[in-house]
């Protein structure tokens, strides 16, 4: 039975979750920033914890960005096979629904429209869109504004087989240690092992949207991440960069089959707010 979905829903929805993100942290987030302050032993640490918490507080009451960078769009769309969009172009509704929520919720427009020319675009388009088809006649869409100063700091790294998980702990590892306070931790450390080039890196980016929390289905990534995240713990880094035992909220990892030849690994790491809005229509 195919289910028909008008475009100017889609447009609806972005629209209205592109403001959603920017202004209130997910549950997933609040209570992993909370639980992090009740963690943090370090004073200094904890104080900037707390003045994170208190800014986030504030910015929900008075609908105030949490971050002033709020982002470029990212949007997954899971599309049910038995859906069929109607009334206009999917992709020109995705992009009209981040015009809107960036415009109409007064967010900064950070997009310049040819990366070497350099001149904005003055709505925040074009958003980045990942889609999928899977069974059903539901469609899953998640916005993730995602900032450069924690962009920035991310890698990908194509290692030979031979370097195996130790290999991969050490990109891991640099990558965070590389960032240091400038990809404003506490982090969320997103990480993509296999597929190929891009594949790992889209990985990466889709274990950021996981809720904190939730760890990897296979046990022996699930014992990945909980070493790697004491590990980072352990680091010194801190809250800000300015020292403290929570360096990172979460380390997630997911991943795919890869060549005989290959073994890609990305790490995108994401700051403290972390944001991403999920729903389904």
């Amino acid at each position: 039975m195919i289910r028909e979905i008008g475009v100017d829903e889609i447009t609806r929805q972005i629209r209205d979750m592109c403001i959603q993100a920017n202004h209130y942290l997910s549950e997933d987030m609040v209570c992993a920033m909370k639980e992090a302050t009740e963690k943090e032993q370090d004073p200094l640490g904890k104080k900037i914890l707390g003045q994170l918490e208190e800014n986030l507080k504030i910015a929900g009451e008075e609908m105030i960005p949490i971050c002033q960078d709020t982002g470029m769009a990212v949007i997954f769309m899971e599309i049910g096979q038995d859906v069929h969009f109607t009334g206009g172009d999917l992709g020109q509704a995705v992009e009209e629904g981040v015009r809107r929520g960036y415009t109409e919720g007064y967010l900064r427009k950070s997009v310049v429209g040819d990366p070497l020319v350099r001149e904005n675009t003055k709505d925040n388009t074009p958003a980045v869109l990942h889609t999928s088809i899977v069974p059903g006649d539901q469609v899953a869409i998640t916005v993730a504004p995602k900032g450069f100063g924690s962009e920035n700091m991310s890698r990908i790294v194509m290692l030979k087989p031979a370097q195996g998980v130790e290999g991969v702990k050490q990109v891991i590892w640099d990558t965070v240690q590389e960032a240091g306070p400038n990809a404003c931790p506490p982090l969320v450390v997103g990480v993509g092992i296999g597929g190929t080039f891009e594949k790992a890196a889209l990985l990466a980016k889709q274990a950021l949207t996981r809720p904190v929390g939730e760890k990897a289905k296979d046990a022996h990534i699930r014992s990945l991440e909980e070493e790697m995240l004491e590990k980072v713990n352990r680091s010194g880094i801190g809250p800000a960069g300015l020292g403290g035992h929570v360096t990172a909220l979460a380390v997630n990892i997911n991943t795919y089959a890869t060549h005989i030849a290959g073994l890609p690994v990305a790490v995108n790491l994401c700051c403290h707010v972390n944001r991403h809005v999920k729903r389904v229509i």
